[in-house]
């Protein structure tokens, strides 16, 4: 089970929204966030930061290598790129305003069910499809392909 967890960015306009894998993590491992209006004063320090999108999370890293010590992790594994690509603290969604949106969007595609059935399999269909190809041609990190 996942906690759905949610941070103001540092300048106050947005909120996104995490999940810690399997809550491993506690949501203070986060230590702030910074949207794209405020990450712009912002110098990246890599060994703390991830950007994604003009988006930037802040790690507590001490405490993420602390608690991933205990489930064998080798610390020079652990980094914000770590952390974030292997769900253990990322975007609940594939962005950090991902899961609102979505919600947002959905209830305009299903008003459409009650007044015709075809058009609303149809839109739901191509919304999902369309709106993951949106991500993956934005730069999303967790729209783009793996790699092993």
């Amino acid at each position: 089970m996942c906690m759905k967890i949610e941070f103001p960015c540092q300048c106050g306009e947005e909120n996104a929204q995490f999940n810690n894998l399997n809550n491993i993590l506690p949501p203070s491992v986060i230590e702030k966030v910074y949207c794209p209006e405020c990450s712009s004063e912002v110098t990246v320090n890599k060994d703390t930061m991830l950007v994604d999108n003009n988006w930037i999370i802040e790690y507590d890293m001490e405490q993420v290598k602390f608690l991933l010590a205990k489930m064998d992790i080798p610390a020079a594994q652990i980094t914000p790129e770590f952390i974030f690509d292997e769900r253990y603290s990322t975007w609940q969604g594939v962005t950090p305003t991902d899961m609102v949106e979505s919600i947002r969007e959905r209830e305009e595609i299903v008003k459409l069910a009650k007044v015709d059935k075809k058009k609303y399999v149809e839109t739901i269909k191509s919304w999902s499809i369309n709106r993951m190809q949106a991500f993956m041609d934005a730069g999303w990190r967790k729209a783009q392909p793996r790699t092993a």
